[in-house]
C-alpha cells in the first residue's frame, strides 16, 4: 500500500516534490513543449493551495547532450501555469538550495536546479546507498515530507527517485496515483484486448509481447514500426537492404530471432503488417508484403491501406486497446497516415490506454484526443505492462526507515 497525498498533513510541510518534466529544448534554451510540466500542475497546484512549502525536484536531458539546460525556463513556465511566482535556485543540495527552501512560506514553491548536473543522479543505486548520496544528505533535512510524481521515471534507481522515501516519509503525487490505478489493473480492462506495439524500441516491444501473451491478456497484438518490420523478416518476409540494414545498424538483429520464436508458440494471436509504405520519387508508394522487396534504398516507413484494414476489423471488436509507439515515421507528413488513422481507430473502444514516451509525442503532433488514458511515461508503462515492479514505486511501498 502506498500512502498518496489523502495522507499527507499538508499545511505547514516542506515537501519536496520529485516531477517529470524532462522537455524538448529549442535552440534557444527555452522550452519547446511544456505538456509534461502541465501534467504535474494538479499534484502542485494542490500541495500549494494546502499551504505546503513545496521544492521541486527534476531532471532535465542527458549530460553532453543539447537538452542538458537549467530548470529556469521550466520554474517560468510553472509560474504561469499555476498562477502564482514560482521562484529558482541555480543549486539542488547546498547551502543556497537548502535556504531557499527554509524561506518558502506555506502556499510558496521554488524549483530547484536540475539534477543531472550532478554525476550521482545519472547513476543507479540501491535505495540505501542512493539515501547516502550527497543529493539526499544535503537535502533531507530540510523536508519533512517526499511526494513522487515522476512516474515517467518510475523505473530508474536514482537518488532523487528513491534516496529520499528511505530517510522522509514518502508519498505517491497525483500523476503516479492515477498511473498506478490504471496500468496495474490491465488485466480488469474490458475484453478482448489488444495491444498496438510499434515505434523502433524492439527490445521492449518484445519483452512485453512475451509477458502479455504468456499470461493471457492479450487477445491480439498489432505490429507496426519498427517492430513490425523486425516481425515481418522474423515471418520471412525480405524487405530489403534499406530496413534491414537500419535494423541491423541499431544492433536489433538478435531480436528477430526472438520474435521468430514469439510467432512459433502465439502467431495465431499476431498481427503483422500486409503491405508497407516506402519512399518512391518523393512519394509514398505502398507495396503488399508478396511485392516485397523494394528498391534497395527504400525503407519500410509506414504500414499501408491493407494493414489498417485489416487492424482496423480487429480493433473494431476491442474492449480495450493499449498503444505503445507509432506506425511509423509519423514525423514525415507523407508516413503519418499509418499512425493517424490506426490510434483514431483504438478511440473508439470502450478502454483505449496509451503507453506515453514517443506514443504521446505523436499523438499531441498529430492532434489525437479521445483516449481513456495517456501515460505520461514510455519505459515505465512498458515494465508495468510486463509485470515488472518499478523502484520508485517499490520504496514507496516499503516506507521510510529512519
Amino acid at each position: 500500500m502506498i500512502d498518496t497525498l489523502d495522507d499527507l498533513d499538508v499545511e505547514g510541510t516542506t515537501v519536496g516534490v520529485r516531477v517529470d518534466v524532462n522537455s524538448p529544448i529549442d535552440d534557444d534554451g527555452t522550452l519547446a513543449d511544456d505538456a509534461r510540466l502541465r501534467a504535474h500542475v494538479d499534484t502542485l497546484a494542490e500541495l500549494i493551495e494546502r499551504g505546503g512549502r513545496v521544492a521541486v525536484l527534476a531532471h532535465q536531458g542527458r549530460p553532453g547532450g543539447d537538452e542538458f539546460v537549467s530548470l529556469e525556463s521550466h520554474a517560468d513556465r510553472l509560474s504561469e501555469l499555476l498562477g502564482q511566482p514560482v521562484g529558482y535556485v541555480d543549486a539542488t543540495f547546498s547551502d543556497a538550495a537548502r535556504e531557499a527552501v527554509r524561506s518558502l512560506e506555506n502556499g510558496e514553491c521554488v524549483v530547484l536546479e536540475n539534477t543531472r548536473f550532478y554525476s550521482e543522479e545519472y547513476m543507479e543505486f540501491e535505495p540505501e546507498r542512493a539515501a547516502q548520496t550527497h543529493l539526499v544528505t544535503g537535502l533531507a533535512p530540510v523536508l519533512d515530507a517526499y511526494v513522487n510524481d515522476a512516474f515517467a521515471a518510475a523505473h530508474r534507481s536514482q537518488p532523487s527517485l528513491v534516496g529520499f522515501p528511505t530517510v522522509v516519509p514518502g508519498y505517491a503525487g497525483r500523476v503516479l496515483e492515477s498511473e498506478l490505478d490504471v496500468l496495474g489493473t490491465i488485466e480488469e480492462t474490458p475484453e478482448p484486448r489488444v495491444y498496438v506495439l510499434g515505434g523502433a524500441k524492439v527490445p521492449d516491444s518484445i519483452d512485453v509481447a512475451w509477458s502479455i501473451l504468456e499470461k493471457g491478456l492479450a487477445d491480439h497484438v498489432l505490429t507496426a514500426g519498427v517492430v513490425g518490420n523486425v516481425f515481418l523478416i522474423a515471418d520471412g518476409v525480405d524487405l530489403g537492404d534499406a530496413s534491414s540494414d537500419f535494423i541491423y545498424d541499431q544492433g536489433y538483429w538478435d531480436e528477430i530471432d526472438r520474435a521468430a520464436d514469439l510467432l512459433d508458440a502465439y502467431g495465431d494471436r499476431i498481427a503483422l503488417p500486409r503491405d508497407v509504405a516506402v519512399s518512391r520519387d518523393g512519394n509514398r508508394h505502398v507495396l503488399g508484403v508478396n511485392a516485397l522487396p523494394p528498391r534497395g534504398d527504400e525503407a519500410a516507413m509506414d504500414i499501408g491501406d491493407l494493414t489498417l484494414e485489416y487492424y482496423q476489423r480487429i480493433l473494431d471488436d476491442a474492449g480495450t486497446v493499449i498503444l505503445n509507439g507509432p506506425a511509423g515515421v509519423f514525423e514525415q507528413s507523407e508516413f503519418e497516415r499509418g499512425t493517424r488513422e490506426l490510434y483514431s481507430a483504438a478511440t473508439d473502444a470502450p478502454t483505449s490506454i496509451v503507453g506515453g514516451g514517443d506514443t504521446a509525442s505523436a499523438l499531441r503532433r498529430l492532434g489525437i484526443e479521445g483516449f481513456s488514458h495517456v501515460s505520461t511515461g514510455g519505459g515505465a508503462a512498458l515494465r508495468m505492462l510486463t509485470a515488472e515492479p518499478l523502484p520508485a514505486v517499490t520504496v514507496l511501498e516499503n516506507g521510510h526507515r529512519n
